[in-house]
């Protein structure tokens, strides 16, 4: 869904980026190249190019660069590394950017206390070098090598959430610069609390439109003693997806579960060179645990993916071999896009209870042979999130409004199974749409809350709601 963007005031703007130059020098650019390039993230969507771009160095920047804007009700709309999927950086109405990849240091370690704080311009790979040495990891991987911050702003997901969660879980404080300039931090390090309103989670997911997340305490992993990866390969999508339901259901602690199904699996063996499977519905897996558990883990998921005609199960301990499968699995966007030349990837997801998600599937697979479109898909299916992504050329109107319509409907079939239009990719601008369907009468209380603290609604406007 596109939304034409509506260009800031020329009196205000002039105004704003005067005294942005004045008060930080070549932190603030007004670059043609530099604004363009924070205007998109990683999707569809069109190109809306912020009025400046600002790179500061301090929480205490952040906050003097949000008052100045404050004070001329001009926007401000936060940014990672750009690897958003819903149209999160579009400056729909102008105003300035504050990129934060200055802000990349590690601040705190406590390894007896298992978490860590750092600013919001670290990202996940980063940080997990700075851990190396410690014995801890940090493992939420949503694939992109993302920032912390913008992980949290998007409550973000990936790989391993099946057994470790998502950012919701694993943020144990925030700080935050507020829409008036305010510095507040969210909550202390402890790993409970019943005091007060739980602002943390408020915060987390609210995709930039409450505030700039400036620094993050998260909960970190011991690394574990044995990791062992497996590739399991089945006939069909319905017994591959019932494999996963009773792993889950059986309490095994699998690290990662991972379904791709034949078109994915054929671009990821042509384009990672993966010798020895065929193009057929595939499940990765990750088993985390001591050298005797992750065997153990392993061998009962084999006993069960068998009993579904999962064929060629391969599993290896051998740190190469599991890198160069997870890497495969990484690069599937890349693989996809290699399918057909000269298009893009237009990447969406939906979540559905884990009962329903063979039934959701394969709906979703049946609506897609009634179309012109190519699209592989690949799931989360420990945790019910699949998703797809269409390869596009976004010339073709045609394409792009057929790729659009199937993809309400896929939203529309997991609101009707109890689920949510998205699972891990957040909301931006592109479903907006969906959430009154998804959320009825809570939607006045959402818009209350966005009033409530940003109340001139400076702080990246146009997402999630419209004010």
């Amino acid at each position: 869904m596109q939304i034409d963007a509506i260009p800031s005031d020329p009196n205000v703007r002039d105004t704003v980026i005067g005294i942005l130059k004045q008060r930080f020098g070549d932190q603030f650019t007004t670059s043609d190249a530099i604004r363009e390039r924070h205007g998109k993230g990683e999707s569809y969507h069109d190109t809306a190019a912020p009025d400046g771009v600002f790179f500061p160095n301090t929480t205490e920047e952040v906050a003097d660069a949000v008052s100045i804007c404050a004070d001329h009700k001009f926007p401000v709309i936060p940014f990672g590394v750009g690897t958003a999927l819903e149209g999160h950086i579009a400056a729909l109405r102008g105003g300035l950017c504050i990129d934060m990849s200055m802000m990349n240091s590690v601040l705190e370690v406590n390894p007896e206390d298992l978490d860590v704080t750092v600013q919001a311009g670290v990202t996940r790979k980063q940080l997990n070098e700075h851990l190396r040495d410690t014995g801890l990891f940090f493992p939420i991987d949503p694939g992109a090598d993302a920032t912390i911050g913008g992980m949290a702003a998007t409550r973000a997901s990936g790989t391993n959430a099946v057994r470790y969660g998502t950012m919701r879980e694993n943020v144990l404080s925030l700080t935050v610069v507020t829409a008036d300039g305010r510095i507040i931090k969210t909550a202390r390090r402890a790993r409970k609390s019943s005091a007060g309103y739980d602002l943390t989670r408020l915060f987390v997911g609210s995709e930039g439109t409450l505030g700039v997340i400036t620094e993050i305490t998260l909960k970190v992993f011991g690394i574990p003693e044995s990791i062992t990866s497996a590739v399991c390969q089945f006939e069909d999508l319905e017994n591959a997806i019932n494999t996963s339901i009773l792993i889950v259901q059986a309490g095994i602690p699998v690290a990662r579960m991972e379904l791709l199904d034949d078109v994915q699996m054929d671009a990821c063996i042509k384009y990672s060179k993966l010798e020895g499977y065929d193009p057929k519905p595939t499940i990765f897996f990750e088993f985390h645990g001591t050298e005797a558990s992750a065997k153990e883990q392993a061998e009962t998921v084999q006993e069960i993916a068998e009993e579904f005609g999962g064929s060629a199960f391969k599993w290896t301990a051998q740190m190469e071999d599991r890198n160069k499968l997870w890497q495969a699995r990484h690069d599937a966007y890349y693989a996809a896009i290699a399918l057909r030349s000269g298009c893009q990837g237009w990447a969406t997801d939906v979540c559905v209870p884990v009962s329903r998600l063979a039934e959701c599937i394969n709906e979703t697979k049946a609506d897609l042979e009634g179309t012109n479109l190519l699209s592989p898909l690949v799931g989360h299916v420990g945790d019910g999130n699949f998703h797809l992504l269409y390869i596009v050329d976004p010339e073709n109107a045609e394409e792009m409004a057929e790729a659009q319509a199937h993809s309400d409907r896929m939203v529309m079939r997991a609101l009707a199974m109890g689920g949510t239009c998205t699972g891990e990719h957040g909301v931006g601008y592109g479903k907006m749409h969906f959430l009154q369907e998804e959320h009825g009468d809570s939607i006045s209380l959402m818009r209350s809350l966005k009033l409530a603290f940003d109340p001139e609604n400076i702080m990246n406007p146009g997402k999630i709601m419209n004010i």
